[in-house]
């Protein structure tokens, strides 16, 4: 089946793009959408690409970080102001995936990838959405929780307060083939603190369920903790019950819910 591309100038035209054509899908960096087409996916003929410069701006003046979504792990690694980023956009595929790999692709990709996206889950990300008529904001967990059955929507920008202290966020990815393998399980944590002790954890999970997921047994068991090896045991015995993990080439249900305890006291702990 012959593919048309069709280049628009704005975010806005793109989305009714999306909206108008059931056959149309979005394409920014590529690595999914090339896959796909490589692989003979017949389910659209049309691919709806934009130049717009606000998909591809990184604003990380003042509080609060915007990323476009057409921003690649590139981009991200080469940003000083994004320095706390860059051990999660590094999980991302090897350097030349990361050149096209983008933050918006990153938030559909499925199981078990999408690292960068569970960082910017445990950053408590907003998304906005750009449709023909303008653009509204959602939290990033409602879009990765609905991403498969609602309707497509086109991410315009991702957005989260700048960490008062970047030490405090943490990222940790394993995998069985280094550096650029995908993941058998990937934590992402915020980990602010009052007088020592964990005040207002986001914990996120990645390859835990069939998309990233916030760890809510486990940030409520580190509340008001000292990030101790005795502080963070009941966290470390939370993590087990967080999620469904899935069973696939790279690990099983039953591995996965058995190393994620191990890694997460890793992370909580500083150590390598």
């Amino acid at each position: 089946m012959p593919l048309e591309v069709r280049t628009t100038a704005t975010l806005a035209e793109a989305a009714s793009l999306l909206q108008s054509e059931r056959a149309a899908r979005f394409m920014a960096g590529g690595t999914l959408m090339m896959r796909a087409v490589n692989e003979g996916d017949v389910s659209f003929s049309t691919i709806v690409r934009t130049s717009d410069p606000a998909f591809v701006r990184v604003r990380a003046a003042g509080g609060r970080i915007e990323l476009g979504a057409g921003v690649t792990m590139a981009q991200v690694l080469a940003s000083r102001e994004l320095a706390f980023l860059h051990p999660a956009a590094r999980a991302v595929g090897g350097p030349a995936v990361r050149t096209m790999a983008t933050v918006g692709g990153n938030l559909f990709a499925a199981h078990p990838y999408g690292d960068f996206a569970t960082a910017l889950l445990a950053l408590d990300a907003r998304v906005q959405l750009a449709s023909g008529f303008g653009a509204r904001e959602v939290p990033l967990e409602d879009l990765l929780r609905g991403r498969e059955r609602g309707p497509r929507q086109l991410v315009a920008a991702v957005s989260f307060e700048r960490p008062a202290d970047p030490a405090a966020f943490r990222f940790r990815k394993m995998t069985r083939t280094h550096p650029k393998g995908p993941a058998v399980l990937t934590i992402a944590a915020w980990l602010p603190t009052s007088g020592g002790r964990v005040s207002g954890a986001r914990v996120a999970f990645g390859a835990m369920a069939p998309f990233p997921i916030r760890a809510r047994a486990v940030e409520r068991a580190l509340e008001g903790r000292l990030l101790s090896a005795e502080g963070v045991a009941p966290a470390v015995a939370a993590a087990a019950r967080e999620g469904d993990p899935p069973t696939d080439p790279i690990a099983s249900a039953w591995y996965r819910q058995r190393v994620v305890g191990v890694v997460l006291r890793r992370l909580l702990l500083g150590e390598l």
